[in-house]
C-alpha cells in the first residue's frame, strides 16, 4: 500500500476512520528522513491492513506543533484513535517490524479501559 500524505485537513479523519495508522513526521531536507523512507515504504507494502501516512513538517508546521514534534523523523502509531507509540529517530526495518507487531498484539479493550480510568481520575481532580 502506498503511503498517504497527511495534512491538518485530513489527519483527524484518517486516524478516526482507520483501525491502525502509522505516521512518519519528516522533512525534505532531513538526511535521516530520506534514509528511513525506503524502510517505511517497504513496511507499508508488507502490511496492507495498516495505513502508513507521512506528514511533511515543513508544510504542516501547525500539525507538527500540535504533536510537539521537535526531532525528525518521528514515528507515531495510532490504534483505535489512541497513540500507542511515539519515537524520534530512524528505525531499522527489523525494529519497525517489531513496533508494528507489538501494536497489533496489544489488547485494545484494556487500553481503552485505562484511558477511561485516567480521564475519570482527571475529572475527579478538577472538581
Amino acid at each position: 500500500m502506498a503511503t498517504v500524505e497527511l495534512t491538518k485537513d485530513n489527519f483527524e479523519k484518517t486516524v478516526n476512520e482507520n483501525p491502525m495508522v502509522i505516521v512518519d513526521f519528516w522533512a525534505p531536507w532531513c538526511g535521516p528522513c530520506r534514509g528511513f523512507a525506503p524502510v517505511y515504504e517497504k513496511a507499508s507494502e508488507a502490511h496492507s491492513d495498516v495505513v502508513f501516512a507521512k506528514v511533511n513538517t515543513e508544510e504542516e508546521q501547525e500539525l507538527a506543533g500540535a504533536f510537539g514534534i521537535r526531532s525528525i523523523p518521528t514515528l507515531m502509531v495510532f490504534r483505535e484513535k489512541v497513540i500507542l507509540f511515539q519515537q524520534a529517530g530512524a528505525l531499522p526495518g527489523s525494529a519497525l517490524a517489531q513496533v508494528i507487531a507489538q501494536a497489533k498484539s496489544i489488547d485494545m479493550a484494556k487500553v481503552h479501559a485505562e484511558v477511561a480510568g485516567q480521564n475519570q481520575a482527571q475529572e475527579q481532580d478538577q472538581k
